[in-house]
């Protein structure tokens, strides 16, 4: 039972910890609750920073969760510009960084997210060196990528995965020049595997991006502070006037291990380890969004999903698990992406070794078509390449686990609906 005395603590103000707030206060939990956020923004979503508002096409008021009123007309203690550096377990608190402040908590949510993994090289400490995960980031990458348009400039970014594609599709819209250095063999090797990969490489290619396939960074040169180049383990040189870190992120679990709570391993992605439930290794600690290790009962493993879906619905899940209502948190995974005149869905979770076979359902040379990963006959994940509508049928598919047969999956005359019970 829930005590209107009671306080709830959030720790993370991204879309987890926003969403997490806001369905407190639709469940009807009249007590206290306390969003504490480390960025003097208030709470917003990340993909237009690497989408729309990147590209000019997206106002800075449109990435914001709410409207700055809302907290207070909903009774939530935002403080912004804070951190947390301590949880202290046996009295139940939360130490604020600044300024010493300890708050005490019935229950505590950790939405503390990810952050950008640095690259470890000569020369990172230049100023054309960059990062993409935060509001500032992107209007200070805005910026450059006006910039290098008007001037002809060069781009070089470290790592094609999602936000390398998407930053180097709009610094091309911009009119820079771009370099993608990847060591995989492909774009979203990781993800994708090669089967699609080599579409994206295609895709960016036909715009005049320039791929470097097998290597890495082992040096950014300049001058006078200024960015001149960037070398690749294989001797490479390339021009560079700003260099984009693309390489993945990590979370930010270093509160949650210092209170001694329970940490996956880097094999399910080094999050806070949390049950269907969302609960962490202390019954009154819980943790959602990019920060969040699960275990997955329908993928029969561990996974930390790093994608915008899973904050807008592991916030509120977790929320309602706080309040005690029944709640599993199962969701299928779901990302999305926009590239130049392509728009993509993706749900599941199949990578590299995981799927035997790749069932494509339409034209991949027009780029409109649905990829399946199969194994032994079961969906385990679909991509919808501009093909809209059906992402409700492709998370059917996933669910049901139903051997479906793969002629009858590859025809598009064969509706989805038709292919599982």
């Amino acid at each position: 039972m829930v005590d209107a005395d009671q306080t709830f603590v959030i720790v993370g103000g991204g879309l987890a910890g926003a969403k997490a707030a806001e369905t407190l206060r639709t469940e009807g939990f009249t007590g206290r609750v306390i969003l504490i956020c480390d960025e003097r923004d208030h709470p917003y979503e990340r993909p237009p920073l690497s989408k729309g508002y990147l590209l000019g096409k997206e106002e800075r008021d449109s990435v914001f969760v709410h409207e700055p009123a809302w907290y207070a007309a909903n009774d939530i203690e935002l403080h912004l510009g804070q951190t947390v550096d301590a949880i202290d377990r046996t009295a139940k608190t939360v130490r604020f960084g600044e300024d010493g402040t300890v708050v005490r908590y019935d229950k505590l949510l950790l939405a503390t997210g990810a952050e950008p993994r640095r690259l470890d090289i000569p020369g990172t400490d230049l100023a054309g060196v960059h990062h993409l995960r935060r509001l500032a980031h992107a209007e200070r990458l805005k910026h450059v990528l006006t910039n290098l348009g008007r001037d002809n400039g060069h781009l070089v970014i470290a790592g094609a995965g999602w936000i390398g594609l998407e930053v180097a599709a709009a610094a091309r819209e911009y009119g820079a020049e771009v370099t993608v250095i990847e060591p995989e063999p492909t774009p979203l090797h990781g993800v994708l595997g090669p089967e699609l990969g080599g579409l994206f490489a295609e895709l960016h290619r036909e715009r005049g991006v320039r791929f470097h396939f097998g290597g890495r960074l082992t040096e950014i040169v300049g001058q006078d502070g200024m960015v001149l180049a960037a070398r690749t383990d294989d001797g490479e040189e390339h021009p560079a006037h700003d260099v984009l870190a693309a390489i993945g992120a990590a979370p930010r679990t270093h509160l949650a291990e210092a209170a001694g709570l329970e940490i996956a391993d880097r094999a399910h992605g080094g999050g806070v380890k949390v049950d269907e439930r969302l609960r962490t290794s202390d019954p009154d600690i819980y943790a959602a969004g990019d920060v969040a290790s699960f275990h997955h009962a329908l993928f029969e493993t561990s996974l930390r999903v790093e994608h915008w879906a899973n904050a807008l619905h592991g916030g509120p899940a977790a929320a309602r698990c706080m309040l005690d209502r029944a709640v599993t948190y199962d969701r299928v995974p779901y990302f999305f992406s926009d590239q130049y005149d392509l728009g993509m869905e993706y749900s599941g979770w199949a990578p590299p070794g995981t799927y035997d076979q790749v069932v494509i359902r339409g034209d991949a040379g027009k780029r409109e078509f649905i990829a399946f990963w199969v194994k032994e006959g079961r969906v385990l994940a679909g991509m919808n390449v501009n093909v809209w509508d059906v992402t409700d049928k492709i998370q059917h598919l996933i669910r049901t686990k139903a051997q479906v047969n793969t002629e009858s999956l590859a025809d598009p005359h064969v509706p989805l609906e038709n292919l599982a019970p």
